[in-house]
């Protein structure tokens, strides 16, 4: 740290005793700004560049036999709707949205979960292997595949 730099300590904990003895091991350390979720930073913070709109389709969108209508919250497989939850919706309509190809995790963070990618991918790999056990259910369905250390694409099978 350059001499008369002040520190920014963020923590983002929605356990109490997490933030109180962070507050008190931190008490002269700088400025330090404690929230108990991710919504509440970004409250305090205001839009970032990430919470802008990301070209997140508005209208229809189909590969194949499935249909992603965001405006909507409906996807459909042949015609069928398919139960899924919303960020497993949201997932799959950026995964289906043109142009289609691989989704970075830097990307998906930002564009379904509106915030900063942070190195953990626990969460996004947790949303995926939920609507990939949804998807594989689908006769002939579209396959969400890894690009190791990357990201994700949509993929329909042969």
């Amino acid at each position: 740290m350059v001499s008369g730099e002040i520190p920014l300590v963020v923590c983002v904990s929605s356990d109490a005793v997490v933030r109180e003895r962070l507050v008190r091991r931190l008490d002269d350390c700088g400025t330090v700004v404690i929230c108990s979720d991710l919504s509440e930073l970004r409250s305090i913070l205001g839009p970032s560049a990430a919470e802008r709109p990301t070209g997140q389709p508005s209208t229809p969108v189909t590969m194949g036999e499935l249909s992603v209508d965001p405006a909507g919250h409906l996807v459909t497989w042949r015609g069928e709707p398919l139960s899924l939850t919303r960020l497993e919706r949201e997932l799959l309509a950026r995964l289906v949205s043109p142009p289609i190809g691989l989704w970075t995790y830097e990307r998906l963070f930002a564009s379904v979960w509106g915030g900063a990618y942070l190195g953990d991918t626990a969460i996004l790999h947790s949303a995926v292997k939920r609507l990939r056990r949804k998807l594989n259910a689908l006769p002939d369905g579209p396959r969400v595949q890894t690009v190791r250390g990357v990201g994700y694409r949509l993929a329909s099978p042969r």
